[in-house]
């Protein structure tokens, strides 16, 4: 289970300004094995973390390429599991591999979305001439991909801008952060950021949650129903944040449980421009 808010702007008024502000946390089964986010593929243009968990190994749920290809991945929580579908965290990573649009990648995922357990998938192309496309598809709405107008948005385990209380009250305190984002420095926005993607105060009663879980979910319900989820064994065990901004600089931090450890944090920033030159540093918690 995963949690994403998000604000694109192509177009930004003043220089100051961020195209996209994008904050994100990864929830997982602590033991999973998994990479930190770091730079492979072709020319090591990619960046993301990487699933290593056996049959899955390679799939992703969060990343970008200095060609300006983006993609984010949330699960839709569904009681029940078809253990013989195909690894979401695919979908990530071959779209940040091929050279497909992003509407006509979802629009053909769509055509398999009946292969896949329940998932939402955003897929961004963003290029500093032709300005950003933000596209739109979950596997299980009623409708095809769509593409996004600019704006500020929340996706969680259900489809996009599902009202889910903690997505609400998580989108709020985003939308209060990022309203300040022109008079903070970056450093400053970040932790900010990184103090929403950690609010645990819950979020009850929630009857969209329950109704939609079942029983899966009651057993967890009054430590999921948080932006940052804490269980015995599974919870938030990445945050990452991605600014743009108007020139196309890239800042990519990633916040990541070390040891299964709830107080063993690793942090990591990668600096980039779309198309341009790396930079790369590592900062303690």
């Amino acid at each position: 289970m995963c949690i994403i808010f998000f604000k694109f702007d192509p177009r930004p008024v003043s220089k100051n300004a961020y195209r996209l502000i994008l904050a994100a946390n990864r929830d997982e089964f602590y033991h999973r094995p998994s990479k930190l986010a770091d730079f492979w593929g072709n020319n090591n243009e990619i960046l993301s973390g990487l699933d290593m968990e056996e049959g899955k190994e390679g799939g992703s749920w969060l990343g970008i390429s200095k060609k300006g290809k983006l993609a984010a991945l949330t699960n839709y929580m569904q009681p029940k599991l078809d253990k013989d579908a195909k690894g979401r965290g695919e979908l990530v990573t071959h779209f940040l591999t091929t050279e497909v649009d992003s509407f006509s990648y979802l629009k053909k995922i769509s055509t398999e979305g009946h292969l896949y357990n329940g998932f939402n998938l955003i897929a961004a192309d963003l290029n500093t001439n032709k300005g950003d496309v933000f596209c739109y598809y979950g596997n299980r709405g009623e409708h095809g991909p769509i593409v996004l107008s600019p704006g500020v948005y929340g996706l969680s385990n259900s489809l996009l801008e599902t009202p889910w209380k903690k997505l609400q009250y998580g989108k709020q305190l985003f939308v209060e952060v990022i309203n300040q984002s022109q008079d903070l420095a970056k450093e400053d926005l970040i932790s900010e950021l990184l103090k929403v993607m950690n609010n645990e105060e819950c979020q009850l009663p929630d009857p969209a949650i329950e109704d939609q879980g079942k029983d899966y979910v009651l057993p967890i319900l009054n430590k999921y129903a948080a932006v940052c989820v804490r269980c015995p064994g599974y919870g938030t065990r990445t945050n990452t944040i991605v600014l743009i901004d108007a020139e196309g600089n890239v800042t990519f931090t990633e916040r990541s449980m070390i040891d299964e450890d709830v107080t063993h944090w690793n942090t990591n920033t990668y600096q980039f421009q779309l198309l341009g030159p790396l930079v790369s540093f590592n900062h303690g918690q």
